[in-house]
């Protein structure tokens, strides 16, 4: 199918994928637009896949300080070359990634990063309550897996809906940048800090 240079620019500047993979997309998906945006961020998260083998080890750290001065974020996010970490996509994802912090207040980057005795008082709370309302006992697990998943998506950063466009989360933000830049990029840890409050 015929493919318009506009159609490919737009999809361009939504996605911030390559010229080609724009092309390629939305010639896949018949000129179908929201369709080739999916694709393109599928194939984003595949790339994340693919590179997270590779070491990443240089990178930056980044602030963001918010509500004048009463909560701030320090985030360190690594990519396998120093070239990647001098350039202007990767400054302003990782500037995205600390104000994201900053607003959605994770707790974790992700859910392998919660504690097993969190999940398990979780699940145990979410049981108690399916039981409390009479649920018969052979779907509370059912309940309280579905409930878990809900919690997860608050507070584990890569699940949480992205602050600037909660059509995708954060890891789907990250798949993107993955296949635009071509490095495994890995957001390494943060620190969030609220006035008045214990961290």
């Amino acid at each position: 199918m015929a493919v318009s240079a506009k159609e490919v620019k737009e999809l361009r500047e939504q996605t911030g994928a390559g010229m080609m993979d724009c092309k390629k997309a939305l010639s896949e998906c018949s000129g179908n637009f929201d369709e080739a945006v999916k694709l393109l961020r599928t194939k984003g998260l595949a790339d994340v896949a693919k590179r997270s083998g590779r070491t990443a080890n240089e990178g930056l750290v980044d602030s963001y300080i918010h509500a004048g001065g009463k909560i701030g974020v320090l985030v360190e996010v690594n990519s396998e070359t120093d070239f990647v970490a001098r350039n202007d996509d990767f400054k302003a994802f990782v500037h995205d990634i600390a104000m994201h912090i900053a607003a959605a207040a994770p707790l974790y980057i992700s859910r392998e990063d919660v504690p097993p005795v969190v999940v398990d008082a979780e699940l145990a709370i979410y049981k108690d309550q399916a039981r409390a309302t009479g649920k018969p006992d052979n779907i509370l697990e059912k309940i309280a897996t579905g409930k878990l998943n809900k919690f997860f998506e608050q507070v584990c950063l890569l699940e949480q809906p992205f602050v600037k466009d909660d059509q995708l989360t954060v890891e789907q933000l990250l798949g993107a940048i993955v296949g635009k830049i071509g490095e495994n990029i890995v957001i390494k840890r943060f620190a969030r800090f609220e006035l008045g409050k214990e961290s």
